[in-house]
């Protein structure tokens, strides 16, 4: 028998989850997961984790409390490990406690590991503290689905009141607490996915707050604070202040590389969507990679343009008999990032071009007496061939040969039209290759990307976009991931 991990996912904000819980996610068996806690943080399980979505919106419910407790000890028992991840805090209106018992009843071990509750995320992310020594001493949580269960009297006169579940009856809730003798004029502010890069907030006053909630068109899940602490929102209100809050910023790179991407971009308050259209496979040949390490010592130039063919050259020199002492080369790498690859195995770096594309790199040779030169060029299986040409002609011998392979993932097109066919569009696309903006052509089509903003990570991407029919709205000035962030700061800036 195994252990059931009740773990608290946090308000909304995948980077809000506990360290602990971090760590149960990385070896769990099974992952049964709420409506409100962040499918970001699947990404965190194994890829043979099982995950099953036992969550509730609005009214419908994808598997009835009985069931899910069931669930729960029937994994326990065969020996797997169950992590029962519940949006914010599992002992906050969470039903944590009733979860608990069944385990308990059933002779099943657990843990609870807290998570940052939905009033605190919100406190945090929209300029609202619940205690303050100016304002307030008194905190009080309450659940407000059920009005008349509720005794205002003495609830509706804490000086910072929270409610959770409450949206659709504020109105009823509002009259109570101002018929009980507070003040109309309280601040009150409803928060919709807090912390998340699509939150909502309506503010007003007791006896405005449900018609400003209705005037929005608010919706749940959102959480409503009244109180004095209230009228410091707009002077703290950090969160939705980021320059890039709400934006919608679909990331194309391969699984494996979009995570840094994306997690810039959500540090700027941007949701970042990744639709990975391209996968980096090894070669469906290594041979002509391998015979070029077995002539390693033979290379005077060993040049890299991508910090994929540096991951892949070395996969198949730990696979040889060779190692890095075989390597007698001067190495180029085409750009900040490769040359950090590269740094990374402790070798130094002796070129690396001013602009970061093939025709500053080929610019960066054109003093060289190449003649007799012999240089081994690993990198994608298509690609342009301007570098091997260009070289060639200053007298040098170049092996190109293909170090790893872009391919279209399997579930590409489905969740292209997951992305591109809701109710609301994405604001920008990125593209950080040509291989990028082919693939995704391929499996969304033109029409999907119309009133799309496109930023490109260079000229030779965006050439390919062009060439494709589509209009760049930003281009990177270098040719980096930050540059691509900068160049789309700039559009958004001077709209």
């Amino acid at each position: 028998m195994s252990k059931v991990y009740l773990v608290g996912a946090g308000p909304g904000d995948p980077d809000l989850i506990t360290w602990k819980g971090r760590k149960l996610l990385a070896i769990a068996d099974s992952v049964l997961y709420d409506h409100l806690a962040s499918e970001h943080l699947l990404e965190l399980t194994r890829k043979d984790c099982e995950r099953i979505y036992v969550g509730k919106k609005k009214a419908v419910r994808a598997f009835p409390q009985e069931e899910i407790c069931t669930m729960m000890i029937e994994r326990a028992r065969r020996g797997l490990t169950v992590v029962r991840l519940k949006g914010g805090d599992p002992f906050i209106f969470g039903r944590g406690g009733e979860e608990l018992e069944a385990l308990a009843d059933a002779g099943i071990p657990f843990e609870v590991v807290p998570g940052v509750t939905s009033p605190l995320g919100i406190a945090a992310y929209s300029g609202v503290p619940l205690t303050h020594r100016a304002h307030t001493k008194l905190v009080t949580f309450v659940a407000g689905h059920d009005v008349d269960g509720i005794d205002w009297s003495k609830t509706g006169q804490s000086e910072t009141l929270v409610i959770f579940m409450g949206i659709g009856s504020i109105r009823g809730i509002a009259r109570e607490i101002v018929a009980h003798g507070r003040s109309a004029d309280t601040p009150a502010i409803a928060v919709r996915w807090g912390t998340r890069p699509d939150q909502e907030t309506v503010s007003g006053t007791l006896a405005t707050i449900a018609d400003r909630i209705e005037q929005a068109q608010l919706k749940p899940p959102a959480t409503v604070i009244i109180g004095e602490v209230v009228a410091l929102h707009d002077r703290f209100n950090w969160f939705e202040k980021l320059p890039l809050f709400g934006q919608k910023i679909v990331v194309t790179r391969s699984p494996d590389q979009a995570a840094e991407f994306s997690g810039r971009l959500r540090g700027l308050g941007a949701d970042a969507i990744e639709l990975p259209v391209i996968s980096i496979q090894p070669p469906e040949n290594p041979a002509p990679l391998d015979q070029a390490i077995e002539r390693l010592a033979s290379y005077d130039w060993l040049i890299f343009t991508s910090v994929n063919g540096v991951r892949f050259f070395l996969d198949r020199l730990d696979n040889s008999r060779r190692d890095l002492r075989s390597l007698k080369a001067r190495i180029c790498a085409i750009g900040p990032a490769t040359r950090q690859a590269v740094e990374d195995l402790h070798l130094k770096v002796d070129r690396m071009p001013e602009e970061y594309v093939a025709e500053s790199l080929v610019k960066a040779f054109s003093g060289d007496d190449l003649a007799g030169q012999r240089i081994l060029l690993p990198r994608a299986a298509v690609a342009r061939d301007l570098i091997p040409t260009e070289l060639g002609k200053l007298g040098a011998q170049v092996d190109v040969v293909e170090a790893y392979r872009n391919i279209v993932p399997e579930d590409a097109a489905a969740r292209a039209r997951e992305i591109f066919s809701g109710a609301r569009k994405p604001d920008w696309i990125t593209f950080t290759s040509s291989s990028t903006v082919k693939h995704l052509l391929a499996v969304a089509g033109r029409d999907a990307l119309e009133g799309v903003r496109i930023a490109s990570i260079g000229p030779v991407t965006s050439e390919t976009a062009r060439g494709c029919g589509l209009k760049i709205d930003a281009e990177a000035k270098q040719y980096t991931l930050d540059g691509l962030i900068q160049a789309i700061l700039e559009q958004e800036t001077s709209n």
